[in-house]
């Protein structure tokens, strides 16, 4: 056994190696879905590098490359041995270094006097499967203390990048599963069960990268309950649609509660709900404020240059305990604003209707401030409940009739009134569910 092969054995690990191959990202040039991640990045914590990078077995390559302006693929790499990346391999888990000179487990690592090191901090970025295909870090040329914020933006910006590659992997599976499926349909009669065979694994696969675009379950948040109904909307084709919720910590003891709609559907609504998501958790970690938060979702959005842009609709909502129960702030950007229903029956609109995400560079975004008492309940919601119809119906639900179903309902549980609203759109809808759904319900126990 070789020395490398003895200090490096996850690096080398041929099940690894292979996963990076997968990605097909080594050896291209820059792309905008990594480059903005390692933008948003140097931007948040204030470094002149950063990086996300795949490792095979003998280099680092970098895909993204925050403060190296050279576009040779030469320039972008260098080798396992001067890789910070490798002790993340080998740890499978994120290296927070404050000062490389002196950390023992870098202090003789070439790139401390190759690139400058003096600070380095990363986290893996993992393939589908779990394996570390490399890493997503941040580098400072001069020795700093990492803080929690500056950890947490790392930590979700990696995930971003391992969304990314996911979402690029599965499209593909469910392309190629479209492209036999269509290709099956063409066949003798013979071939009819692996044409619907092949259909199924791209429905699957469309079902698989939704759900990977969704939190995999609820936070337990101080003093309230929370519930979520999510329908994906009919049409019979392996898609991915743009509704998305999101609940999650925010700076100063604060929760941050999200509902959005990405406009179309498709692998490119799928990249910008995945973009949303991760950067409204990246800045929730410094400003609490919904509003500001929202300008920077539109500033990322509107520099993110596809050739197919994307805008969306948000409502955001702040949320921390207070004295008489809990205070809540929201904003909405070209979403229906969201409403309260007292304890005592009465319906409230909460929010005011802004712009739509992405559509200009400075859109007006007005904050609203409330206190929920117990008893009190915050629903956020999507449009597929307000404009649920039947098929062979123009009708929709509407507005008023939600106000009435929550005016007129006694549920003293966030589950059990996301149950009421679902209840009362799925009759009236007659379970015709043409457009993604989301309800989200903040309910304060009238025990509290």
């Amino acid at each position: 056994m070789t020395r490398s092969t003895q200090d490096h054995p996850r690096v080398l690990d041929p099940v690894r190696i292979s996963a990076v191959y997968r990605t097909r990202l080594l050896d291209t040039g820059p792309e905008v879905a990594f480059d903005r991640l390692t933008g948003l990045a140097a931007t948040l914590l204030g470094t002149p590098f950063a990086f996300v990078t795949l490792v095979d077995e003998t280099r680092s390559f970098w895909k993204s490359c925050i403060g190296v302006s050279s576009t040779d693929l030469a320039d972008r790499q260098n080798s396992v041995q001067q890789s910070f990346c490798r002790y993340v391999i080998e740890a499978d888990a994120e290296l927070i270094v404050d000062d490389a000179r002196v950390d023992p487990r870098t202090a003789d690592n070439p790139s401390i006097e190759l690139m400058g090191v003096a600070a380095w901090a990363g986290f893996p970025v993992r393939s589908p499967d779990g394996h570390v295909l490399g890493t997503f870090c941040a580098v400072d040329t001069s020795t700093r203390h990492w803080t929690p914020h500056d950890i947490e933006v790392l930590k979700t910006l990696a995930l971003a990048a391992a969304g990314e590659i996911a979402l690029r992997e599965a499209v593909e599976n469910a392309e190629t599963a479209t492209i036999h499926a269509q290709a099956a349909t063409t066949r003798a009669n013979e071939a009819t069960a692996d044409a619907r065979a092949a259909a199924n694994q791209a429905q699957q696969l469309a079902d698989t990268l939704q759900e990977s675009l969704l939190p995999p379950h609820l936070p337990q948040v101080p003093g309230v309950e929370i519930a979520v109904r999510y329908r994906r909307g009919a049409g019979g084709t392996a898609e991915v649609l743009g509704d998305f919720y999101d609940v999650f910590p925010s700076a100063r003891d604060t929760w941050a509660v999200v509902v959005g709609d990405v406009c179309g559907k498709g692998p490119q609504a799928a990249k910008t709900t995945a973009l949303a998501r991760y950067t409204l958790r990246a800045t929730a970690g410094r400003f609490i404020t919904p509003s500001r938060n929202l300008a920077t979702l539109n500033t990322t959005l509107r520099a993110w240059q596809t050739k197919d842009p994307r805008f969306l609709t948000a409502a955001y909502a702040a949320l921390r305990l207070h004295p008489k129960g809990v205070s809540a702030q929201i904003s909405c950007a070209g979403h229906e604003p969201a409403l309260i229903r007292r304890a005592d029956g009465r319906v409230e609109s909460f929010g005011h209707h802004g712009v739509a995400i992405g559509l200009i560079d400075q859109p007006v975004l007005r904050d609203k401030r409330t206190v929920l008492h117990p008893g009190d309940s915050l629903i956020l919601y999507t449009d597929g409940v307000t404009e649920g119809r039947r098929a062979d119906s123009s009708d929709l639900f509407g507005i008023e009739r939600l106000h009435r179903v929550l005016a007129g309902n006694g549920a003293t549980s966030a589950g059990r009134l996301v149950d009421a609203i679902d209840n009362a759109v799925t009759t009236f809808t007659a379970g015709h569910v043409h457009d993604d759904t989301v309800i989200l319900v903040i309910h304060l126990p009238a025990s509290r």
